[in-house]
């Protein structure tokens, strides 16, 4: 009996060192960033992971138990926004964080819908949450709904699927404005901007009844746009409808321009979206329609929580958010991930992700709630749900709200020298 007695202890000890590490011993929260750091999205986002960071530490960190905790960031470019990158190459890099600094969390994720596709067994395998604020594809939603075993993966940003939602919206009013109904639709050949294209060439040949007159895709780093540019001024394009994440898509305003093309620009190209976009075209940016992904990477005056986040990027790095993807949601998946972890009263994985998914709060981006595949809810009115929204440069330089009506700052206006179908 004795000799029991002593088995038993000494297999309840070896039990309780296993465990400390993960759940005696925790000094620390660790937040992953995997993404493509060196790309514009994936750069600001660190950014705001950092400054959200800095604000919770601070004020004193993170309540676990009865114990204080603060965050501490680790983070690796898996570079899978970069052409000709593999993505199981990427997601090695992002499987040695979590295999070397044991992440709590991870947030912002991989740029490329392929690359988050790919990776989610291995998030599951791991157990580790992930707030992803860049990848874009409907698909990741749709397997966590379908496959408990995805209850890991979470999206704070928009989705292809809510972009839709909003481009469709845009275009809706310029055809009852102006009277338009021809659009030729420019993509970049990736998951989440092929999807976007294609939905929305079923919606403009359906609900909005418009002519789709060409439909060109380009792979990552194509830099000549002239060829497409010439068939939607022959095919008489009132639209165009860029869909793009990557630096060269900057050059298709140029070329537009320079080849005096006469149909409005509105889709998203991602090198127009910051304030600084004026001075890098040479001030002819002028009646361009683009789309911010997330409010609060664009401040709105008539929901105050995204122009705080805003002012206070500015206040910390200097200069002002050029991204319209990617910062705002990874600043608020810091907040949602202290809330999650304070609810839990634990940092046990399956207990961070039942609170997270009962989450039910402002943000900056407007009210979060996740639906049943893990995706935050994306409207048009931001005390109801999140908001992404389009602005469009006026003639002066300024960036102005024109859509959802909710913080909308003007009404859509045609470039200098168009004129109205009707």
């Amino acid at each position: 009996m004795r000799k029991l007695t002593c088995i038993l202890a000494i297999t309840m000890l070896i039990s309780g060192l296993l465990l400390a590490p993960a759940a005696l011993a925790a000094d620390k929260i660790v937040i992953g960033v995997t993404t493509s750091l060196n790309f514009l999205e994936g750069k600001e986002a660190h950014n705001a992971v950092n400054l959200a960071v800095g604000e919770i530490n601070k004020a004193g960190g993170v309540k676990v138990g009865g114990k204080m905790l603060p965050f501490v960031v680790e983070s690796i470019d898996i570079r899978d926004a970069a052409p000709g990158v593999p993505v199981p190459e990427a997601l090695l890099g992002m499987e040695k964080l979590i295999l070397e600094k044991k992440p709590n969390a991870l947030v912002v994720g991989p740029f490329r819908s392929e690359a988050l596709l790919a990776g989610m067994d291995m998030l599951a395998k791991h157990k580790v949450p992930l707030l992803g604020t860049i990848a874009m594809s409907p698909k990741t939603e749709a397997r966590v709904a379908k496959n408990p075993k995805y209850k890991y993966v979470f999206r704070v940003s928009l989705d292809a699927k809510y972009f839709v939602g909003y481009i469709a919206g845009v275009m809706g009013f310029m055809g009852k404005e102006f009277g338009f109904n021809k659009v030729f639709i420019m993509n970049q050949d990736v998951a989440w901007a092929r999807a976007t294209a294609g939905i929305m060439t079923k919606i403009f040949k359906g609900k909005l009844k418009w002519d789709v007159v060409g439909h060109e895709t380009f792979p990552t780093g194509a830099s000549d746009f002239a060829p497409a540019l010439m068939k939607a001024k022959m095919k008489g394009a009132q639209v165009i409808m860029p869909v793009f994440d990557m630096p060269q898509s900057g050059i298709l305003i140029k070329q537009w321009k320079a080849m005096k093309v006469p149909a409005v620009m509105a889709g998203f190209i991602s090198p127009l979206t910051g304030p600084t976009a004026w001075k890098t075209f040479d001030a002819k940016i002028g009646g361009v329609v683009n789309a911010v992904f997330e409010l609060g990477s664009i401040p709105s005056a008539k929901y105050p929580p995204s122009k705080k986040f805003y002012d206070a990027y500015v206040a910390k790095y200097g200069k002002p958010l050029e991204a319209g993807h990617g910062p705002a949601p990874a600043y608020a998946s810091v907040y949602l991930l202290k809330a999650a972890i304070e609810k839990a009263g634990s940092l046990d994985p399956d207990a961070i992700v039942a609170a997270l998914r009962a989450t039910d709060a402002p943000s900056v981006m407007g009210h979060v709630k996740f639906t049943k595949g893990n995706q935050v809810i994306y409207g048009k009115d931001p005390k109801k749900a999140a908001l992404g929204c389009f602005f469009q440069w006026s003639d002066d330089g300024k960036r102005v709200i024109v859509y959802p009506p909710a913080i909308a700052e003007g009404k859509i206006k045609l470039p200098t020298g168009m004129k109205a179908a009707k």
